[in-house]
């Protein structure tokens, strides 16, 4: 393809990815404009709603300032003066860099790599922008800055790892043998058009060559030992989140009824419930990073004061979103059995690693140790990260503090893993002798 054809189509593409995320927000609200006001309020108000929820979805701080009629309607405590809601409903996040991921790795698969990312993530910043400056209302207003620099960087992530991912499919298709992909290649696919070999086949591994070419200065012993680390630990917070996501189901499943009598309290009617219950799946997945906190052990909290953690839990008044009836007053009964999870996650990255990656000169005790604490590191590092991503204000008072501390769950997510991954190594190493 041309350069020009490449550009356009990845710009297009991050229009998609834009319209889907902002159109979620806007269909619903548009919905019950549409059922309360019967058409006859004006439009600009859906418009920037919509446009606030998107840009909280992907961090963008918002500042609220009530009017005293308002407050005195709502009744919360320090309503009064403006306050920030600062948590982020990871859902946006999530589909945009998801999203992202697919724009990523269609940009490697041609030849104008570079031209089809800077495409899509400048067209992505551009309309980030018109959202950001036509947000906003004398009540609530986002962050200019954050509104033109979050959107694009989370969209940015999934570029970057979808370019990852091609990379890690085309070192699998370059050990394949030369004969299965001649015939691969004579089945007649081709690289934008040009006759050629099939671009995913060609364009990853010029991906690799990249890495290669960066990393040639490091040690070879090193590059291996980083590389187990980084592999390892990465697949320990994978297991972690994994389970926080299933155990998060169950206990949806199992308190549906809780679920449903707060909706029946709100009594929100029909275009309200959907607009409620939209953005309830846009705070599930803080929801499973607040669970995964949960199971390395400190826990999250829901306002100044309270706590959710193994070792109790401690309420005060809950936030009404019905989502929240997951959370038991006296706290879950599993209790100190949860913290097994990220052990396990750490014992088994341990054990992979060392079984399917080639360790030759890191056999020795030291070695094993410093890659256990590299496997210990990633993990602590990427859910402390989620920890700090999915926390923040969610409104006044005490709901200044929602979700759990980052520094401590990335220190003690570490010191598990770190352990269990030592063990794991070490049993791995005396099964192959």
């Amino acid at each position: 393809m041309s350069r020009t054809t490449v550009a356009l189509l990845a710009a297009l593409e991050a229009l998609i990815v834009a319209a889907i995320g902002i159109g979620i927000c806007l269909v619903p609200i548009t919905i019950l404009w549409a059922a309360q006001y019967q058409l006859g309020a004006d439009f600009t108000v859906v418009w920037r709603s919509a446009a606030d929820v998107w840009l909280v979805g992907h961090g963008v701080n918002l500042t609220v300032s009530l009017d005293p009629q308002t407050v005195a309607q709502l009744g919360l405590p320090g309503a009064a003066v403006p306050f920030q809601v600062t948590i982020a409903l990871l859902g946006f996040a999530a589909l945009s860099a998801g999203l992202g991921v697919r724009t990523g790795m269609r940009a490697a698969e041609t030849d104008q790599r570079l031209v089809g990312a800077l495409s899509a993530l400048v067209t992505f910043a551009v309309i980030s922008t018109l959202v950001v400056l036509t947000a906003g209302s004398p009540m609530v207003q986002p962050s200019i800055w954050q509104g033109i620099v979050l959107p694009p960087f989370v969209y940015g992530v999934g570029i970057a790892a979808g370019f990852g991912f091609a990379a890690l499919r085309g070192g699998a298709l370059s050990e394949t043998p030369r004969s299965s992909r001649d015939d691969g290649d004579a089945t007649g696919a081709f690289d934008g058009g040009s006759g050629g070999p099939t671009s995913g086949r060609t364009a990853a591994p010029a991906v690799l060559a990249v890495l290669r070419t960066a990393t040639a200065p490091i040690p070879g012993a090193l590059r291996t030992g980083a590389g187990a680390a980084l592999r390892a630990g990465t697949a320990a917070t994978a297991i972690v989140i994994g389970v926080a996501a299933l155990v998060v189901a169950l206990l949806i499943f199992g308190n549906y009824g809780s679920i449903i009598s707060l909706y029946e309290q709100l009594q929100t009617g029909v275009a309200g419930g959907a607009a409620l219950t939209i953005g309830q799946l846009a705070v599930i997945p803080n929801v499973v990073v607040w669970m995964a906190s949960w199971l390395v052990g400190p826990g999250f909290a829901l306002g100044t004061g309270s706590s959710v953690s193994p070792i109790g839990t401690a309420l005060g008044p809950v936030p009404g979103l019905p989502i929240f009836g997951i959370i038991p007053a006296g706290g879950w009964s599993f209790g100190l059995v949860g913290v097994v999870v990220p052990i396990l996650a750490g014992f088994v990255s341990g054990v992979l690693v060392r079984s399917r990656t080639a360790v030759r000169g890191l056999d020795g005790l030291r070695a094993l140790l410093l890659i256990a604490v590299g496997i210990g590191a990633v993990a602590g590092i990427q859910l402390g990260l989620l920890a700090w991503w999915s926390s923040g204000a969610l409104g006044p008072g005490r709901l200044h503090d929602v979700g759990p501390n980052p520094w401590i769950v990335a220190g003690l997510a570490a010191a598990e893993v770190a352990v269990a991954a030592a063990i794991g190594l070490a049993a791995a190493g005396r099964g192959r002798r």
